[in-house]
C-alpha cells in the first residue's frame, strides 16, 4: 500500500480549499494501491485555512522542538502539524505502507525541498513535518513531481 497525498487525489483538503490533482497519483487510489491522508486535516486543521509555512526552519528542528509552524498573521500552528504527522504514521504503520507520495513543497508534506516560512516563494533544503517523521521511520519518501519524471524506484502500474 502506497500513502498518498489527499490533494494529489484532488480531494478538496488543500489550504485554499482546492485540491492539487495527478492523474497519475490519482490512477493508484482507483487501483487501489494507495490511501490518501491530509495531515493538515488529521491534524485538526479546517479547510480552508491560512497557508502556513515553517518558521526559517524544516520540519526536522519541528519534530525537535526546535522550530514553529507560523501563519501569515502570526498564528502557530505547531501542534496542528505534529498531532498530523503523528496520525499519518499510525495510517502507514496500520497499513504496511513503505512508500509515500506527498505533495512538494508543503510545510507537511514537502520532501527535498520547502517554503522558507517567508511567504514569498522562496523554497529551502529540507523536509516538511509529516515527511520528514515518516521517513524518520522508514518510509520512502516521493513528491508527485518524482512520479511524473520516473524519478519513483518503484512500479506505478
Amino acid at each position: 500500500m502506497i500513502l498518498v497525498s489527499a490533494c494529489l487525489c484532488g480531494i478538496n483538503c488543500k489550504y485554499n480549499g482546492g485540491n492539487n490533482l495527478d492523474s497519475k497519483v490519482l490512477e493508484l487510489l482507483k487501483q487501489g494501491k494507495a490511501i490518501p491522508v491530509c495531515p493538515e486535516q488529521l491534524g485538526g486543521q479546517s479547510t480552508p485555512r491560512p497557508a502556513h509555512e515553517i518558521n526559517n526552519s524544516t520540519g526536522a528542528e519541528v519534530l525537535d522542538g526546535k522550530a514553529r509552524i507560523i501563519g501569515p498573521d502570526g498564528d502557530d500552528a505547531t501542534a496542528e502539524f505534529l498531532k498530523g504527522a503523528h496520525e499519518t504514521l499510525k495510517i502507514a504503520e496500520e497499513c504496511g505502507a513503505k512508500i509515500a507520495i506527498l505533495k512538494a513543497r508543503s510545510p507537511s508534506c514537502g520532501y527535498g525541498k520547502i517554503y522558507d516560512g517567508t511567504f514569498t516563494g522562496n523554497k529551502i533544503d529540507g523536509n516538511g513535518v509529516t515527511a520528514e517523521l515518516l521517513s524518520r521511520n522508514g518510509i520512502t519518501i516521493y513528491t508527485e513531481e518524482d512520479v511524473n519524471s520516473g524519478k519513483c524506484k518503484f512500479d506505478l502500474d
